[in-house]
């Protein structure tokens, strides 16, 4: 097995510095080392400031982690935590709206989508206030949520079961967090 995928041109790679020559060779590889996964997490390890565990990527920013009690929550690179992964992160993220055709022409260098049609969602980092997202959506429609990872099944299929693995764990609980806001 080639040594082009190791940790420091997987975190050359992640960091946008990998020689393009490089990243199309690592594509173009008919079989991926057994180990990539485990080292891409000790990459991103390796690159935040906190201990937390990191069980998967979820976006630039974000990460779902293990923290101690058994808990597995979103987490900023930052370090700032958005709670339980199964519950929309967005939900506890800082959010500007652009709802006129003026604010929605700010970010368009051409035609811009009707205002009367369309609203777009900033999602902000309360933490470090990175923009880990932007959704394009009627008015009113419900903050979309992207990715509810099968993390067990993940580690499962890479022959590294979880040891608090359970079905429960694979639930989207967005309802329940909603609801309390209406007690």
């Amino acid at each position: 097995m080639s040594d082009l995928a190791n940790k420091e041109n997987l975190r050359l790679l992640m960091q946008g510095e990998l020689p393009v020559e490089m990243a199309l060779e690592m594509c173009r590889m008919p079989n991926k080392d057994e180990d990539r996964f485990r080292k891409y997490i000790e990459v991103l390890q390796e690159m935040v400031p906190w201990k937390d565990r990191i069980l998967v990527r979820v976006s630039d920013h974000l990460f779902v982690v293990a923290k101690d009690g058994g808990r597995r929550v979103v987490k900023c690179d930052c370090g700032h935590e958005y709670g339980d992964y199964r519950a929309n992160w967005k939900l506890n993220a800082l959010v500007y709206v652009r709802k006129t055709q003026e604010q929605i022409a700010e970010v368009f260098t051409t035609q811009a989508p009707n205002a009367e049609y369309v609203e777009i969602r900033e999602f902000y980092c309360p933490g470090c206030q990175a923009q880990l997202a932007v959704e394009v959506v009627p008015p009113g429609y419900p903050f979309v949520f992207e990715v509810l990872p099968d993390i067990d099944g993940l580690y499962r299929n890479e022959g590294r079961p979880l040891p608090d693995a359970s079905a429960s764990w694979f639930q989207d609980l967005t309802a329940e967090q909603t609801a309390k806001w209406v007690k």
